[in-house]
């Protein structure tokens, strides 16, 4: 049976999928990234975990992998195949299309930006379907975004589009990573809200969950941190609705387990600071923590598609 390898590689755990022509998932599988070993260590994880993958399809469905989707966080030269920099993994400049090519005998292999590649699943088979323009917003430890155009999604010329974490919201706000201060992701993304809530409540243990739970609880302090959280992300939001005019605007990540906890205020904060804006549909993402396997399966039936039509 004809399929592809899809792998999703995050910062201590790997999905990972084989993945038919029709999208069904032939064979799921997960393995620990292993990052507490060193880049070089997380590397060859990677290689062994594609080649077990290979292997196995080759064993149950008759034939090895046709192709292979791969999407890693951090920055990502998918023109060139090549893993720029990922703080959480270590690594610089590792060209893993190549090393992934070599070990499974040459096949083809296709290489994105982790976000990206699960914008682009959400966008085709998930809560964007049948959305021509679309903005897929992941609320997780950072914030990040894909920009979605008519089936595919813009990487901008260097790599970087979509970074909306660092729209800076409020400029006298919290140092970000990156720099600057009042970064979207210092104030809105889940371990944001995670860490006001844990100052808020005195409980350095609590998240945002624990937030969310006390927010419908009528908690006053967690109102207070979860209002803050969501005008902070409505105002980032409005800005890049201001520069793409998506039609569907999709909200994932952990933040958007809260589920109507946080989409009712939101869609009423945005609502309320737009002017000339329209106004997109905004809507929870359908895909879960599968979305960036799915894409990359995605990317390597794409692959395949157009080494034919070429």
């Amino acid at each position: 049976m004809r399929h592809v390898i899809a792998l999703d590689v995050g910062g201590t755990g790997m999905k990972a999928a084989l993945v038919g022509a029709d999208g069904t998932l032939l064979h799921e599988a997960r393995r620990a990234t292993g990052r507490e070993r060193g880049a070089a260590a997380v590397v060859e994880t990677i290689l062994d975990f594609a080649a077990d993958l290979h292997a196995y399809g080759t064993e149950h469905l008759g034939e090895g992998a046709a192709a292979a989707g791969v999407a890693v966080p951090g920055i990502v030269d998918a023109e060139r195949g090549i893993a720029v920099y990922a703080a959480n993994l270590g690594w610089s400049d590792v060209p893993l299309r190549e090393l992934i090519g070599e070990r499974l005998g040459g096949i083809p292999v296709a290489l994105g930006h982790d976000v990206r590649t699960g914008g682009l699943a959400e966008g085709r088979i998930g809560a964007g379907k049948g959305a021509d323009r679309f903005l897929f917003v992941p609320l997780g430890t950072g914030i990040a975004g894909a920009i979605g155009i008519a089936g595919t999604i813009e990487a901008g010329a260097h790599g970087y589009a979509g970074e909306i974490g660092h729209i800076v919201v409020r400029p006298d706000g919290p140092d970000c990573g990156c720099g600057q201060r009042g970064c979207l992701e210092t104030l809105a993304s889940a371990a944001a809200v995670s860490r006001a809530w844990a100052a808020a409540s005195g409980d350095p243990e609590a998240d945002a969950a624990d937030c969310a739970k006390a927010v419908v609880s009528g908690d006053p302090a967690a109102l207070r941190v979860w209002q803050d959280a969501v005008g902070a992300l409505a105002a980032g939001l409005v800005t890049a609705l201001t520069l793409l005019d998506p039609r569907t605007l999709i909200i994932g990540g952990g933040l958007a387990e809260a589920g109507e906890t946080l989409f009712t205020p939101l869609r009423a904060a945005v609502e309320e600071r737009v002017t000339f804006q329209k106004l997109p549909h905004i809507v929870p993402a359908a895909l879960g923590d599968t979305a960036g396997c799915l894409g990359a399966g995605l990317l390597a039936w794409d692959l395949l598609s157009t080494e034919v039509s070429a």
